[in-house]
This record gives C-alpha cells, sequence and structure tokens, in this order.
C-alpha cells in the first residue's frame, strides 16, 4: 500500500515537472518572440513616421513653389504696369512742355499750327489710354494656413485600436460526425471588427500546450461570423485544440484562450503480419495478390504497443478505449488455405465503434465484419462461431448475405460500394449499413464474452478502409429506433 501510494505521489510530481517544463519552454519562446515582435513595430513605427514626415515634406515644397509662382506672377504685373505709367508720365511731361514752349511764342501763325498739333498728340497720348487700377495686389492673404487641426489631429496620433480578445464558448461547441463546431464571443460588440481568424491543432494531450507539439496549428482565415464549423474530419488523435482572434481592418488582437475538445473516433490500423500471404496489405489498402504479396511486419517495432489504447494516451478510460492486438508470428501464416482474410490491429473490449470500407463490387469475394481473437487459420468468415460478417459472392451470381456460425440470410437490399461497420459492445450489436445513405442493411444481436477485432476477406479483389470515425448521428438514432427488433442471430438459416 505504502509503494502504490507512493508512486501515485512520483507520478503526481513527474506530471507536475512536464507541465512546469512545458510552461518554461513556452515563456522562453514567449520572450524570443517578444525581442521579435517589438523590434518589428519598432521599424514598422519608423516606417509610418519616415512616410509620414515624407508626406509633410513634400505639401511644404508644393506649398511654397505656389507662394513663388504667385509672387512672380503678381511681380511681374506690377512691374509691366509701372513700366507702362512710366512711359506714360514720361510722353506726357515732353507734351507739357512742348506746350509751355508753344503759349511763350509771339508769331500767331506758329502758335495756332502748334497748337492744333499739341491738342492731336495729347488725345492720342498714352496717359489718356492708360489704366490707373493696380492689375494685381500686394496681399498674399490667400496663401496664408492654419494647422490647428492637422496638429490637433497630429497630437491625436496614437497605436492602432486593438479588438478585445474573444473568448470560446465550450459550452456551446459541438463535436459529432467527425465535424467540430466552434463558437465564441467578444466581451462587447464591436462594430469595427472586420472577420476573425480561427486556428485548430491536433494533439494526443489534455492539458496546456506543450514546448513541442506533433502536430502544427492549422488555420482558417476570414471568418465573418462568431461560429464555424469543421467537416469532413479524420479523427486520429484524442483532442482538438482551438484558438481564435478577431481582426479589424488594420490590426489582428490577441488569441483566446486555447480550448481542447475531445474527439473520440475509433482508430486503427490493418494488421499486415495477419494477413494471408495472398493479400497485399498497403496501409490501409488491401488487394488479392494470386502471387503472394504479403507484408511482414517487424515485430520489435510493435511490441510496446501491445495491449495499449490506439494514441497511447494515458487519458483514455477503460470502457472508450480499445486494445492493440499482438501482431502474428513472423514464420507462421495467421491465415492459410482459403481463408484470404487480414485483422485489425486493435481489439474492442467496450463502449461504441464505427468505420468504414469502401470495395470493389467486382470482387469475386469479400467480407467485413467481427471475428473473435481465436479465430482458426482455416476459418472463413462466418463459417464458425468466431466471426460475424456480410459477404459479397460474384462467383457464379452476385449475392449478399449476413453469415455466422456457417448459417447465412441472403440481403434483400442493393450493393453498396462502400459499408459502415457499427459495434456496440455492451448491447451485443453488430450493424452493417450503406455508408452513403446510412440504411441498415443487416444487425447481429449476440453476447460479446470476449474482445473482438474488425475483420476483412477479399478473393480476386481490393477494398480499403477508412478509420477515426465516429459513430454518426444518423446511425445512433437508427439503432434506438430499431434496438430489439433486427435481425440476429438465430434469424440466420
Amino acid at each position: 500500500k505504502d509503494d502504490e501510494s507512493l508512486r501515485k505521489i512520483t507520478t503526481t510530481l513527474a506530471l507536475k515537472n512536464e507541465e512546469i517544463t512545458n510552461f518554461i519552454c513556452c515563456q522562453k519562446q514567449s520572450l524570443e518572440n517578444l525581442e521579435v515582435n517589438s523590434s518589428r513595430v519598432q521599424e514598422d513605427l519608423e516606417t509610418e513616421f519616415s512616410s509620414l514626415h515624407s508626406v509633410l515634406d513634400d505639401i511644404k515644397d508644393s506649398m511654397v513653389t505656389r507662394i513663388k509662382q504667385e509672387r512672380a506672377s503678381r511681380t511681374y504685373e506690377l512691374q509691366s504696369q509701372l513700366s507702362a505709367c512710366s512711359k506714360a508720365l514720361e510722353s506726357s511731361e515732353e507734351l507739357l512742355e512742348v506746350a509751355n514752349q508753344t503759349l511763350c511764342s509771339s508769331e500767331a501763325d506758329d502758335f495756332t499750327q502748334a497748337a492744333k498739333d499739341i491738342k492731336d498728340s495729347v488725345t492720342m497720348a498714352p496717359a489718356f489710354r492708360l489704366s490707373l487700377k493696380a492689375k494685381a495686389t500686394d496681399s498674399m492673404s490667400h496663401m496664408m494656413v492654419d494647422f490647428t487641426q492637422e496638429r490637433e489631429m497630429l497630437q491625436a496620433i496614437k497605436f492602432l485600436p486593438v479588438p478585445a480578445t474573444p473568448e470560446i464558448l465550450v459550452s456551446e461547441c459541438q463535436v459529432c460526425d467527425n465535424t467540430v463546431t466552434v463558437q465564441w464571443a467578444l466581451p462587447e460588440p464591436d462594430s469595427k471588427i472586420d472577420h476573425y481568424d480561427l486556428e485548430h491543432r491536433r494533439t494526443n494531450y489534455e492539458g496546456p500546450p506543450r514546448g513541442r507539439e506533433d502536430y502544427p496549428w492549422m488555420v482558417v482565415e476570414g471568418i465573418c461570423e462568431t461560429e464555424y464549423t469543421l467537416t469532413g474530419l479524420r479523427f486520429d488523435t484524442h483532442y482538438m485544440t482551438f484558438r481564435v482572434k478577431a481582426c479589424n481592418k488594420a490590426v489582428a488582437g490577441e488569441f483566446s484562450e486555447l480550448v481542447t475538445l475531445e474527439t473520440h473516433a475509433f482508430l486503427f490500423k490493418l494488421d499486415a503480419g495477419s494477413a494471408h500471404q495472398n493479400l497485399k496489405v498497403e496501409d490501409l489498402s488491401v488487394e488479392w495478390d494470386s502471387c503472394g504479396g504479403k507484408v511482414v511486419q517487424d515485430i520489435r517495432k510493435d511490441k510496446n504497443r501491445t495491449n495499449q489504447s490506439p494514441m497511447h494516451s494515458p487519458a483514455r478510460t477503460a470502457m472508450n478505449s480499445p486494445k492493440r492486438v499482438p501482431s502474428a508470428r513472423v514464420g507462421r501464416d495467421r491465415f492459410t488455405a482459403e481463408s484470404y482474410t487480414v485483422l485489425g490491429d486493435t481489439f474492442i473490449d467496450a463502449g461504441q465503434q464505427y468505420w468504414e470500407v469502401r470495395f470493389d463490387k467486382e470482387s469475386k469475394a469479400f467480407a467485413v465484419g467481427l471475428a473473435l481473437r481465436n479465430l482458426g487459420r482455416f476459418d472463413q468468415l462466418g463459417k464458425s462461431n468466431a466471426s460475424w460478417c456480410i459477404h459479397l459472392n460474384n462467383w457464379l451470381q452476385q449475392s449478399l448475405t449476413a453469415k455466422h456460425n456457417n448459417k447465412a440470410r441472403t440481403l434483400d437490399c442493393p450493393i453498396p460500394d462502400r459499408i459502415g461497420v457499427y459495434c456496440n459492445y455492451e448491447e451485443g450489436a453488430l450493424s452493417f449499413y450503406n455508408a452513403r445513405t446510412k440504411t441498415l442493411m443487416h444487425t447481429f444481436r449476440t453476447k460479446f464474452t470476449q474482445p473482438v477485432i474488425p475483420a476483412f476477406s477479399v478473393w480476386n479483389g481490393c477494398f480499403s478502409v477508412q478509420t477515426g470515425l465516429q459513430v454518426p448521428s444518423a446511425v445512433q438514432s437508427s439503432q434506438r429506433k430499431n434496438s430489439g427488433t433486427s435481425s440476429s442471430n438465430t434469424s440466420l438459416t
């Protein structure tokens, strides 16, 4: 008892140390980011002020040029008018002198002619044709400036208003049907918000972020609403972490607090070591190969995965945690003869699980279902009490049957190209659905007394498996509707 207590304390301390270490790494990274970000915004500030100074200098140069042009234009007008007046005055003075001389003349004939000439000259004199109204003024008041308003605007220069930090509403977020809907809200309404940016990342850890995460952030930009739904996801980790930030037309705000949502799904791989020698296994795809295409797994790589949860997470509970199974021993075929079978690498001993398989409808034979771990080497799926399956037969004529313990029932339904498999371990239910329409094809009702494993068989054909799927809502609804009324083992004939 003391040893157990000490182990618990040691485990708790180790977890706390890991949490502190991760926090220290995050803080160090934050310090580095602070240096980079502060340098960047300072450079941006200096660039903006240089640009502002440049604009002011350009405006100043333009206005000074206008003043100089106005001065030059008025100077020319005034000097031209002054020159014309000076010439007119000089001409008038000459006429005046001639007139005075004529008045002093004593000869009558000469006086009469001179007076007539002077009269004609005065009539045509420039002085009488000259406008004495100034063509330009000396006032430059129209080019005076008052930058009081602009100065106040400059004095009001400050850093951009940063949008408030949103809060993700965990109670409003939903995870179902391999989709995730995230909702958030701002502390106060802000009409200047232009859009939101949402980031999400897969993780196997529920706690605070670690210094080094296994998966990168994925970004969804330009969201106009305070809600977003990610669709078509494959849940190959325990959790997804989310954060969101608000953006106006100029700047983005801070990210919200991280929110981690559980993404429970049944995840498994095909155990290539269990495959018949005529089955070529590549990841989640299988092809029948008459020449023999068996891929033998390296047992040493998987020895530490035995009896562990699919993602090796300590957070999984016993009720929801499928277990890995040991791979077949090297040197001995797990299946042989006409049992063209391959098993999944994870057994089911609790909960509700769902996966899908896409197959070639032209395959000579194909089967999908569940098997016990003690399924015989020579056993074909559905031919013994250790397996349940739906079997497609294209030999001679096409048929689709439900098989268990060497009993079969012909299914009167269209043959789909993709089948969904649902298992409720506690209820002893194994159901097969048209994966596209979610139409129920058949249900086995039994009592599972030991763990079961996804099992597949193909002859002269191929198939691929899709895992990391949640039980679809349509399937759950169908199960509730058909509970106790669907077919069972005893109905097979």
